[in-house]
């Protein structure tokens, strides 16, 4: 029996570098960064004081006035994120077809700015002062149905929470149901917002994040040896993805097909990748087989880096073990340089990428890359974007207790 095909119609995007896919890319493809100083709190006594902020978002430009106290910042910029792929795909919900669209959009951290207000709130003014929307503000499912309630689509409704690779695991399961049959459309991707004390104090107190404060847009230098750590950014990253006939039979544009998945786990350690990067590997392998494609195939491959000395040089390792040869062909880039570690919604954002650099023909670069670490040693589109023709684009996700996951998308033949 052969699988139901699976395309990309429409896109959505809220990154530190604009709200909207055309000024995300605009400022990807310029190799600009979006990372400054931290402005959402007073960060004067953290080690880092930086972040990739989204800059200007007005929810009310999306969300109901009265519907904005329900929301924390993660569900605002997903109910953004993915009004703007809906309009973009021309996809309509109605009552026949309702129960045919789903959404799966996820979050590795979810509500944190809630909790740390109203844990403040508690403690000055006692428990009677805490919202009664306090709880649907914070958990993590209630992005996705917020969307689905704003769409009504009642289809399959889910949340992945698989740290960073969350995006990627929403986007690949849902891409699943539809080949399944059990929908003819998935809104799917990932979105966070946990720019707070806690959230940049619990990173710092890992020694994850770069300290580079005087220069926040050289702070994310992923593969290069003079990185000290990520640079955590905030927004959501969406597509809408439709069974073939379902997108042909109403016309819709198609920016690339979704052709694999993989999924994997390390079973190794709470946050460092496995020795090797042998469970990327393993999950880019995957991704290849369930799309039936050789690695010579692909031309292009956004990478997980991060910034981090282990992350970027395991996952160079891994590129080298399925791609052999190739891999020395193949481009990879990191556009966390540019907007930072997304965390949850990282993997929505960077396949949105992917999509866009089939479609455009261009690659982002990797900024920030002056002195190449020796054990990364691949070409890392440095400095600017390059203009190429990519049959096939992988995007790598690699979170938190070793769990990863891997899209493979490629240019749409009928």
């Amino acid at each position: 029996m052969s699988r139901r095909r699976v395309v990309v119609t429409g896109l959505g995007l809220v990154t530190a570098l604009g709200i909207g896919v055309e000024k995300s890319w605009e400022g990807l493809t310029r190799g600009r960064s979006g990372v400054r100083r931290i402005t959402h709190f007073d960060a004067s006594a953290f080690p880092t004081q930086i972040a990739g902020e989204v800059d200007g978002f007005n929810p009310e430009d999306f969300v109901e006035p009265k519907e904005i106290k329900k929301m924390d910042r993660f569900i605002q910029f997903g109910i953004a994120a993915s009004s703007m792929a809906m309009e973009d795909s021309g996809l309509k919900v109605t009552s026949e077809n309702a129960p045919r669209i789903g959404v799966y959009v996820g979050a590795g951290m979810g509500g944190l700015p809630a909790i740390e207000h109203y844990h403040k709130i508690l403690l000055e003014k006692g428990p009677r002062r805490i919202t009664p929307f306090f709880i649907p503000m914070l958990i993590i499912n209630l992005a996705a149905g917020q969307i689905s309630i704003r769409f009504g689509a009642k289809g399959p409704n889910s949340a992945p929470a698989t740290a960073c690779a969350t995006g990627s695991h929403a986007i690949g399961d849902a891409f699943k149901v539809i080949q399944r049959g059990d929908a003819d459309a998935m809104i799917a991707g990932g979105t966070e917002s946990v720019i707070t004390p806690m959230g940049i104090g619990g990173f710092n107190a890992m020694k994850a994040l770069s300290t580079r404060n005087d220069e926040p847009e050289r702070a994310s230098r992923p593969f290069d040896r003079d990185r000290d750590g990520f640079i955590m950014g905030e927004g959501a990253g969406v597509l809408i993805i439709e069974e073939l006939q379902h997108a042909l039979g109403r016309g819709a544009r198609i920016y690339a097909e979704l052709v694999g998945y993989g999924l994997t786990g390390d079973a190794y350690h709470i946050t460092s990748p496995a020795p090797g990067g042998e469970g990327a590997a393993r999950c880019m392998a995957m991704a290849l087989k369930d799309a039936g494609m050789a690695p010579s195939a692909v031309d292009y491959i956004n990478a997980h880096g991060t910034s981090t000395k282990y992350g970027d040089e395991l996952e160079t390792a891994a590129i080298k073990s399925v791609f052999g040869d190739h891999a020395r062909k193949v481009a990879v880039s990191s556009t966390k340089s540019m907007i930072g570690h997304l965390l949850g919604a990282a993997g929505g954002v960077e396949a949105v990428i992917s999509v866009l650099s089939i479609d455009r023909g261009i690659i982002p670069p990797t900024i920030n890359l002056d002195n190449p670490d020796p054990e990364c040693d691949l070409d890392y589109v440095p400095h600017k974007a390059r203009k190429a023709d990519i049959r096939a684009a992988l995007s790598n996700s690699f979170g938190f207790g070793g769990t990863n996951a891997c899209l493979l998308f490629k240019k749409f033949d009928k």
